[in-house]
């Protein structure tokens, strides 16, 4: 199946999110003081936010897909069976 351009922008969002968490915990490793901390626990809460609503996103995408097949496949058994299969 091809991907819609919305659900690339999400698996780049959750790949961008993964990228903020790296970055944030070597960057805390690596800092020099502390507000050089503050920084990247910011940039590591954003990141895993940032994850999870792309994450749970991408699965809203698979489950409405899911259901508009589901719903088309009906569609098509009543056309050809008319209302008996029900």
């Amino acid at each position: 199946m091809l991907e819609k351009k919305c659900d690339i922008n999400i698996d780049r969002t959750i790949d961008l999110a993964r990228e903020m968490i790296k970055l944030a915990h070597m960057g805390y490793e690596q800092r020099e003081d502390p507000d050089c901390g503050i920084l990247y626990g910011i940039l590591l809460d954003s990141g895993y936010r940032l994850l999870d609503l792309a994450q749970k996103e991408k699965q809203s995408h698979k489950q409405k897909r899911l259901l508009e097949c589901r719903a088309k496949k009906g569609k098509h058994l009543i056309k050809t069976y008319g209302n008996s299969i029900l």
